[in-house]
């Protein structure tokens, strides 16, 4: 069997503060992010450097720092030269616009432009009602949906490997916490807003208007929509795709059920890396993972590439 390469770019919430720090003694890092603050119309060097846990955790900060740092540490691998034909591409959430970029769909600028558009939109449509989300880790899975449709929830984020996040209220999440559905636990999430929900309803507009100026390339190489799992072929169905998942479930359990499909023998997922490769060890157990999170992890994900694109 042929080696297949998984590249995901992780979502909202995987930032923390200063994680850029060591990035700038790379060479061209504080300019690249230089260029794309000016399309993100935020200053990514100081957020990921100096901006606290509460500055990074604004929805129109969060988003684009982490798409700058996909893009980033993606670039300093060379991830968008990977062979087409042994590599699938895939991001949760926000990521998916990174691997969209990755994936020659969208420009940087044009995909930080774009993030620009969403984060601003979703914060405000946060802002309109005290919303947010909560991972609830265990269970059996038809119990736990249950529990969250119970409560008044929305499944917003169903991931595999054991974990669903709700969205909603604080009032329903607070609810849910005191009666967690059995052998489960549910986690408040450092996201400032019920996504991929109805509450979010008021962004899209803006986002559909944004993107109908924009001309997307098809993608160069397989690209997963966080819809169904689905390889998007045409550029304009992979953005449309992206402003409709404003107010959709991410079903990352069916991305990963179309990388096993692929045969996918290793995920390797971006800056700021480690919670889709914590998801692919327990859903996808047996394939080898790599998960970049400083300077010093790129010669070993280097290899990785190299070893899953043979």
């Amino acid at each position: 069997m042929e080696d297949m390469l998984a590249i995901v770019c992780p979502g909202q919430g995987s930032q923390t503060p200063g994680f850029l720090t060591p990035w700038l003694e790379l060479d061209g890092v504080r300019d690249r992010l230089g260029e794309l603050s000016e399309a993100a119309g935020t200053d990514l060097v100081r957020h990921g450097t100096e901006s606290d846990e509460e500055a990074i955790k604004d929805t129109a900060v969060a988003q684009p720092l982490i798409v700058a740092a996909g893009l980033v540490s993606g670039s300093a691998l060379e991830a968008e030269a990977t062979a087409p034909e042994h590599t699938v591409l895939a991001g949760h959430s926000v990521g998916e616009i990174t691997a969209a970029a990755l994936a020659g769909v969208l420009s940087p600028a044009q995909a930080l432009g774009l993030v620009r558009v969403r984060a601003a939109g979703m914060a405000e449509a946060a802002a309109a009602t005290p919303t947010g989300m909560a991972a609830v880790v265990g269970g059996d899975q038809d119990e736990v949906l249950a529990a969250i449709q119970g409560a008044g929830l929305t499944p917003a984020n169903v991931n595999g490997g054991g974990q669903v996040v709700a969205a909603g209220t604080q009032e329903q999440l607070m609810a849910l916490a005191g009666r967690p559905p059995a052998r489960a636990r549910v986690i408040p999430l450092k996201v400032a807003g019920a996504f991929h929900t109805e509450h979010m309803a008021p962004a899209v507009d803006a986002l559909r208007e944004h993107v109908a100026g924009l001309a997307p390339q098809d993608p160069r190489t397989p690209l997963l929509s966080n819809r169904d799992g689905a390889a998007v072929a045409d550029g304009r169905d992979a953005v449309g795709r992206i402003v409709d998942q404003v107010t959709r479930p991410v079903r990352w359990d069916l991305c990963m059920a179309a990388l096993a499909a692929r045969g996918v023998t290793g995920v390797l997922e971006l800056l700021p890396g480690g919670t889709l490769t914590g998801l692919a060890k327990r859903g996808l157990k047996g394939t080898a993972t790599c998960a970049v999170k400083a300077p010093e992890d790129l010669e070993a994900a280097r290899a990785f590439i190299a070893e899953h694109t043979a």
